[in-house]
């Protein structure tokens, strides 16, 4: 068997809420249907009727966890879901979410999307002390500080539990009557709040999801994004806003613009397609090169191309087509075939690149094994030419805050210069992005940063972020 994911960083998770709707849990399901390329580890779903929780979770994709029967059994009016991608080691049912306990605070169900820092720390507090975890997920240490809270009520129990960790979460959790969401207050990871226009008189539904593409599916209206620092409670008495934490310096995730969320949301207020066509645009001005064409790498360098090529002039072609049908594994046949796996998913339109010089846009270079191997595709299809270009500045050092990095002695560009890179690539020429380009075409203005750039910078906006303490103990999602 051969494993076939491309090359890439992954995203650890989305979330989705409903609430005050009859359907929550098909509304739910269709929610993680648009939230499933942000995880495809595993799934679940929460529900509450007003008496009591019931969930339904497991391995593998949306569709194949939830039908018509399993849905059935999910009654209620308001529920939460989540889809996760594990890091390596960590595929287990028991960290599917979302997790559910009964507690002194009564029942209660979390899903979360993110990572938090001081994880290992407050775990080995809680198991000296004598706690029992049921998982090896740091989201399971927000249950056991909301239920050792001293804080009478379960809102003030939360905030107080959300005062205590330290890191990158966005939290939707569900109790019998009512839904809460929050976000850390870096704002490190998004979270929207939408709402379905209700019929025939009956209230709105709210709706909190990871991104608006869900709004769209669902027919809802996104209003505004939780706010860092907010914890936002909806129940029968209607929506209610506190804030547990007041906001600080901003750290939002540059890479969800860059990669991790699909282009028809907005995220953080910003339209995800715009941003990237932006990326592709700077591209072209800062390194222009004499070419034919410029080529897409899929599906996330497409809109970047795009950019490219309106700036530069240069038509854009749709020169490599996915397959979008390869599971994670493969038979590979025994008579070896040179970049398998990569064949599987990409194959070169001959026709358009024959004898072309060829500009071929990707979002990163991370290992730079799958890079190396789409430029010997293109080049094996006839192109005469292929010109790297990337649409984020180099990936050097590794992410703590609910993005499955590999370790910095494993990213290329940690190790090699640029020339280096290109080399070890087999490209004519290859450039990358500035970080100045990248935060200017994700509206930072001069002299200010609202995103998180650890990844390309290596300077991390928590003081805390050992992974060899978090990652042997403590799984993220």
């Amino acid at each position: 068997m051969i494993e076939i994911g491309l090359d890439k960083l992954h995203e650890e998770c989305g979330v989705v809420a409903v609430y005050g709707n009859p359907e929550a849990a098909k509304l739910c399901y269709l929610g993680l249907h648009a939230l499933q390329h942000r995880g495809q580890e595993s799934a679940g779903i929460a529900t509450s009727d007003g008496r009591r929780l019931t969930a339904y979770k497991s391995m593998g994709l949306v569709a194949d966890i939830f039908d018509q029967a399993v849905l059935q059994k999910l009654p209620g009016s308001h529920a939460i879901g989540h889809t996760r991608y594990s890091t390596a080691g960590d595929s287990a049912l028991l960290n599917a979410q979302p997790i559910q306990v009964d507690c002194n605070k009564g029942q209660i169900a979390i899903a979360h999307n993110g990572n938090l820092v001081n994880a290992a720390d407050l775990r080995a507090r809680f198991e000296q002390a004598g706690s029992i975890f049921q998982t090896s997920s740091d989201t399971e240490i927000v249950l056991h500080l909301v239920a050792q809270s001293r804080e009478k009520t379960l809102p003030d129990a939360m905030a107080d539990a959300l005062r205590r960790i330290e890191g990158a979460f966005s939290f939707v959790m569900a109790t019998r009557d009512h839904i809460f969401a929050a976000r850390d207050p870096r704002g490190f990871r998004p979270l929207a709040i939408g709402h379905i226009p209700g019929k025939d008189g009956l209230p709105d539904s709210i709706v909190f999801a990871s991104e608006t593409c869900v709004f769209d599916l669902l027919g809802a209206d996104y209003d505004r994004d939780v706010k860092p620092g907010e914890l936002v409670v909806v129940g029968p008495e209607g929506m209610q806003s506190h804030f547990y934490a007041p906001a600080l310096a901003q750290s939002q995730c540059i890479f969800e613009q860059v990669y991790f969320a699909r282009p028809d949301s907005l995220v953080f207020g910003m339209s995800v397609q715009q941003a990237r066509e932006q990326m592709g645009r700077y591209l072209a001005r800062e390194a222009p090169v004499d070419a034919d064409l410029v080529v897409g790498v899929p599906d996330s360098g497409l809109t970047a191309a795009l950019g490219y090529a309106r700036e530069s002039g240069i038509p854009m072609q749709f020169g490599l087509v996915r397959n979008h049908y390869v599971g994670r594994t493969f038979i590979e046949p025994e008579q070896r075939v040179r970049d398998f796996g990569v064949k599987l998913k990409l194959n070169p339109v001959r026709r358009l690149l024959v004898g072309k010089r060829v500009i071929l846009i990707d979002d990163s270079i991370v290992r730079g094994t799958t890079s190396q191997k789409i430029v010997r595709l293109v080049r094996d299809a006839g192109a005469t030419e292929v010109h790297m270009r990337i649409s984020c500045p180099p990936t050097t050092s590794p992410c703590y805050y609910g993005v499955d990095t590999p370790e910095r002695r494993h990213l290329i560009a940690a190790r090699k210069s640029v020339e280096e890179v290109r080399e070890f690539i087999g490209a004519d020429s290859l450039a990358y992005l500035s970080l100045e380009g990248l935060r200017a075409s994700c509206g930072d203005l001069e002299g200010e940063s609202s995103y998180c750039t650890s990844c390309y910078t290596g300077v991390y906006p928590t003081d805390f972020v050992d992974v060899q303490q978090i990652r042997p103990a403590v799984a993220v999602k």
